[in-house]
């Protein structure tokens, strides 16, 4: 009987065990797979879901061949050569193959990045071409790999350069359309999430796949003329190689739409090898980065708005003295003491006599002083209408805005708005001055500048972007005299060498510079602003030469650029003669 009752014990105890042991293990189950769940699912998708960025390409940029867009900027596929040194084997033909396909695109130090055995990751070559890395791989090198990457290629060269910009190493844009329109021209990388198995072969079957094409970026057409631009850019080469000036711009405009055919400076530099520039002032493009005194070319718009305010016409008379006294400061004509006596306003036009646009602002006061009122019209024009002294948004970095000092600040006193009816104590940029001119020379319409003219869609057709209506400046009846003012001033004080038939108008600038807030004599800015065509005015041509240390002349040095470029833009627009 007790022997039994043993025997029962132990069953009962081993019984008890067993139930334990499965007690134990149910709770470990249920804590691993229900309280632990989240964790170990998370666990398994970082080993089985893989996530792969599909890059979008970046857009391409175009100019225009006369109505025909032709790319500028073009992407180009390249390897960077890394090596792992702790599997890399004969390090020594490793060295001797990259060096002979890669050229000067391989590292300076090979041995010593080989040498680095503590290392999985060592570059050796960069912007190796297909070709190049076809040559490498078929050596059979150990440790050695391949990361395909683009650059940027310039099958015009430096055509444009400070319109384009560049793309850094970082794959970003700097200056220049590339730097303003980056995000459009970047695009949006893809993502392809997958469910893969142990040889990382993506399943096609799984609730956590995603597949997200990349959106490639933007291909940009501008409104630069690629046959426009070069002769631009040669024009301008020529014209301060022959006057001895260091720095020079120039900007093309259709007045009639506001669309920028060609915009070049010197100093430039060359977009594929930026790293090469010495100067990153060579980076700016000048003519929208760079706020100046614009001179004598003002004269044409304080005309206008004396014109459009019906205080003066190109026929009103003042007695120009050689000088005229505002607040007690002598103001003297830019050209000393001719033309005394009582002259016409176009014959101020003609001279660029500053006594007869102060005129013009004293009449728009009470005929003798320029007035609070006077003041407020001036600025609402130049300002409001004109647009000077704000930024245009045209598509290019590194705009600036200028200043144009209105009334309300103390500095806005008559003595400050007699210098602005003339050209001085206002800074404003070329494009500004260029496109505000267009307005008088497109009957009163102010056209938006823009270097966009559309883009290249995916299916390769060309798409024009819609362009902003117009704002009027002035009415229409003042713009056309304001502009045959200009038609008759050409030629008064220089023998111009136009094609005859055409009509062709402008007004040239002399600026002083200010340096340390005084103005230097012996450093000054030369500007012409012009346009030209037959009955109806094709184009603006605004031409700006200067150099540290030297004086030059709108009439003299920067008019004979404005002549070259546009006896050109005759003959390349097909623009008849007159008559």
């Amino acid at each position: 009987m007790k022997l039994e009752l043993q025997k029962g014990s132990r069953s009962r105890v081993l019984a008890g065990l067993v139930i334990g042991i499965i007690a134990v293990f149910i709770a470990r189950l249920f804590y691993l797979q229900v309280i632990q769940n989240g964790y170990y699912v998370a666990q398994a998708n970082s080993e089985q879901i893989k996530r792969l960025t599909i890059p979008a390409k970046r857009g391409l940029i175009y100019a225009m061949d006369r109505s025909t867009p032709v790319q500028l900027v073009m992407n180009q596929t390249v390897y960077t050569v890394f090596a792992d040194p702790t599997t890399t084997q004969d390090d020594n033909k490793i060295i001797s193959v990259i060096e002979q396909v890669a050229g000067g695109n391989a590292r300076p130090n090979l041995q010593a990045l080989l040498a680095l055995k503590d290392s999985r990751y060592q570059i050796l070559a960069t912007k190796v071409t297909r070709a190049q890395a076809d040559k490498i791989k078929a050596e059979g090198l150990k440790g050695i790999g391949f990361q395909e990457e683009t650059q940027r290629v310039y099958p015009e060269g430096t055509l444009a350069a400070q319109i384009l910009g560049f793309v850094d190493y970082a794959g970003v844009g700097q200056y220049g359309v590339e730097g303003e329109l980056n995000s459009r021209l970047t695009g949006k990388d893809g993502l392809l999430q997958s469910v893969t198995d142990v040889s990382d072969v993506p399943l096609t079957i799984g609730s956590n796949n995603i597949n997200k094409p990349a959106v490639n970026g933007d291909n940009i057409v501008l409104s630069i003329d690629r046959n426009v631009q070069a002769h631009v850019e040669q024009a301008l080469a020529d014209g301060l190689k022959k006057i001895g000036a260091t720095n020079g711009s120039v900007i093309v405009m259709n007045p009639q739409t506001g669309q920028v055919m060609a915009m070049a400076n010197l100093p430039s530099y060359d977009p594929a090898n930026f790293n090469q520039v010495q100067d990153a002032a060579d980076f700016n493009n000048p003519t929208i980065s760079a706020p100046y005194e614009p001179g004598s070319d003002m004269k044409t718009l304080t005309m206008a708005v004396g014109v459009d305010k019906g205080v003066v016409t190109p026929a009103s008379t003042y007695d120009n003295l050689g000088y005229m006294d505002v607040d007690g400061i002598h103001v003297l004509n830019g050209v000393g003491l001719g033309h005394l006596g009582t002259i016409t306003l176009q014959t101020a036009m003609n001279f660029s006599l500053n006594s007869g646009f102060i005129t013009v602002a004293e009449r728009l006061g009470d005929g003798s002083n320029i007035t609070l009122q006077a003041r407020n019209t001036m600025y609402d024009y130049f300002y409001n209408k004109f647009k000077l002294g704000q930024l245009t948004g045209i598509q290019l970095s590194g705009e600036a805005a200028g200043t144009v000092i209105p009334p309300t600040d103390p500095q806005g006193n008559a003595v400050r708005y007699s210098n602005m009816a003339f050209g001085q104590g206002l800074d404003v940029t070329m494009l500004q001055m260029s496109a505000a001119f267009s307005s008088i020379v497109d009957g009163g319409q102010y056209h938006t500048p823009t270097v966009v003219a559309g883009v290249v869609d995916a299916s390769g057709k060309y798409v024009a972007q819609a362009l902003p209506p117009a704002q009027t400046t002035v009415s229409k009846a003042t713009a056309d005299q304001v502009r045959e003012m200009t038609h008759v001033a050409r030629g008064t004080l220089f023998s111009y060498k136009d094609k005859p038939g055409y009509e062709i108008g402008g007004k040239t600038g002399t600026s002083q510079t200010l340096i340390n807030g005084n103005y230097n004599n012996n450093q000054t800015v030369g500007t012409y602003l012009g346009y030209g065509g037959d009955s109806t005015p094709r184009y603006v041509i605004m031409v700006q030469v200067s150099g540290k240390d030297k004086t030059f002349e709108g009439g003299r040095d920067a008019e004979p650029i404005f002549t070259d470029i546009s006896n050109w833009m005759l003959n390349y627009l097909n623009v008849q003669p007159k008559g």
